[in-house]
This record gives C-alpha cells, structure tokens and sequence, in this order.
C-alpha cells in the first residue's frame, strides 16, 4: 500500500464531485479540541454537497458503544462509516462487522492495528505519528542546546495507551534521544498518562512539582496536556521562560498559549484535512471507486516564528 500526501486543498477538491449518499461518522470523543475541528471539517464538507448527509455520533470513549454504533449504522443501510477508534487495538471488530455487511469502512485520525490488513473497501486517512513526536523532540533538543544545556531534566506526559498515536509519539522521544539527533543529554524523570486532558494533565503537573525535582523541559503527547501542565506550572510560581513546553496539534488554545510565551513548541495536524480526507474516501469507495488504503496528511512544525501561518487552521 502506497502513501499519499494531501492537502485540504486538494481533499475539498475531490470531495466536490463526490454523489448523494449517506455517511455514519463515529467519533471517540466530541469533548475534545482537536477532534472536533475534525468532526466539524467532515459536517462543513458534508454541507457543501448536495445530496450528502452526515450522520455523526459521539462514542463517548467507550469502545463497546463505538461497535453499537457502528452495527447499528450497518442496520440502517448507510452508504459508508467513518470511525475514529476509540482503542486503536480493538479496531478488528469494526472491519469484520463492516466487511461482513459489504459496507465500505474509513478509520481517521488514529491509526488502528490491523492497518496493513484492510480489506479492499477499508481505508485510513490520517498522519504519520513517527513524525509528530520526532519534530517535537528535536525542536525541544535545539532550544535546549541554543540555552546552553548539555544536559536536561525531562518530563513526558503521555496520552491514553491504548492509543497508537499515544505509543508512537512517546516513542519517538525515545527514538531521537537514542539516534544521537539531540545534541543535548535527556535525562526522563518521569514519564506518565494524563489520557490526553488537560486537568488530568494539571493534576499530575501539580504531583511532580511538589517532588521538588529540577526539570528543565515538559514534553506533551498533545496540547491539551501541556496547557494543563503550564497552568499547574504557573499555579506553583514557576517561570515560564525557565522551562521548555512541547505539544502536538498546535489547537486554537495551543496557539494561544505560545503567543502568551508559555508554549514553545506544537506540531501542527490537519485537523480538517483529516475529516475532509476521510469523507472523500468514504463517498468514493461507496461509489466502488477505488482509494489509497492510506492516506497521509503531514505534520508540521510549529514555533513561536511562524505560528501566525497556523492560526485560523485548527
């Protein structure tokens, strides 16, 4: 299976000469920043066809709800389902149902672990996470190296593990830390999940702070949990120009906060790229058109020097 590069440009392009059918979206979470820019990419999208309507449902992080969801869109005669999993890992499920039903089936965003064994009217739009925590991590290497650190104090906040975007972004740290592309020592005091919220984030914050520990950067799996992570920061006193913050996402509120000066460091994911991808793929396997099985929207680095080109994306 080939990747594909896309712009939202280019998704919205295609996406317009798609035919009037109907879509059940699943959506993990609808409390959520970044997923529901997606969400309302894939409804702003939907709007602007004719004849295409958009049945979206919030599986509020359950994964049994998500597979109801999705067998009773089966019972229902939609044209195509679109799933941003829950649990990455428990995504075989919804192929087997969708596949046994003939019912083409898009997961978006998060990847899920059957990934490379999609049937032919399954596919994935999302992104390359062996980016995301890369470009993070070394962006947080350079500002290190550029205050005069050989050596640093870090924490890592992770998102929920059951997630591969989660496991893969934290492995990336690992990865760069390892590869010799950081010229300044890591030193992870430690490393826990605040399952991508912001006040689980704050509260953990909130816990290593009180060890007393000196640390010198904070590296989030996403945004959310390094703003959580900067209010519990700011809460204790703490000098934001004293310790480097990283996310990924670069959300509305992200953006906001490194304007602020407390965020140095987002990674910028095509949020409505994602939805609108995901929708186009969706229409044209219902149309038995053939799509790539992957379909990757890239990252891109976001700093304090060019975060006013991102900031009515997401």
């Amino acid at each position: 299976m080939k990747n594909l590069l896309l712009s939202t440009a280019m998704v919205v392009g295609m996406a317009g000469g798609a035919s009037a059918e109907t879509v059940g979206v699943s959506m993990a979470l609808f409390d959520d920043n970044f997923l529901t820019v997606l969400r309302n990419g894939i409804q702003e999208i939907a709007k602007g066809m004719e004849g295409v309507d958009v049945q979206i449902e919030d599986a509020q992080n359950d994964v049994a709800r998500q597979l109801d969801q999705i067998n009773n869109f089966i019972a229902s005669g939609v044209d195509a389902i679109i799933v941003n999993p829950v649990d990455t890992s428990a995504t075989q499920a919804m192929t087997d149902a969708a596949s046994a039903a003939g019912v083409p089936l898009v997961f978006v965003n998060r990847q899920p672990v059957n990934v490379d064994t999609l049937p032919d009217n399954q596919a994935f739009v999302g992104s390359d996470e062996a980016e995301s925590g890369t470009l993070e991590t070394i962006q947080v290497c350079e500002l290190l190296n550029a205050a005069g650190k050989t050596e640093a104090n870090v924490y890592v906040l992770m998102g929920e593990l059951s997630n591969q975007a989660a496991v893969q972004r934290t492995k990336d740290i690992h990865d760069v830390m390892d590869s010799g592309k950081c010229k300044v020592t890591l030193n992870i005091i430690d490393e826990q999940t605040a399952n991508w919220q912001r006040d689980e984030a704050q509260n953990l914050m909130t816990n290593w702070l009180s060890a007393g520990t000196p640390f010198d950067a904070v590296i989030s799996n996403n945004d959310e949990m390094a703003i959580g992570a900067i209010q519990a920061m700011k809460a204790s006193g703490l000098k934001m120009e004293d310790v480097i913050v990283a996310g990924v996402d670069a959300t509305r509120d992200a953006l906001q906060a490194m304007a602020a000066g407390d965020l140095d460091v987002t990674v910028f994911q095509d949020a409505a790229g994602q939805g609108s991808g995901a929708l186009d793929a969706a229409l044209k396997l219902a149309k038995g058109e053939a799509v790539e099985q992957k379909v990757m929207v890239p990252f891109q680095l976001v700093t304090p020097e060019n975060m006013v080109d991102f900031a009515e994306s997401n």
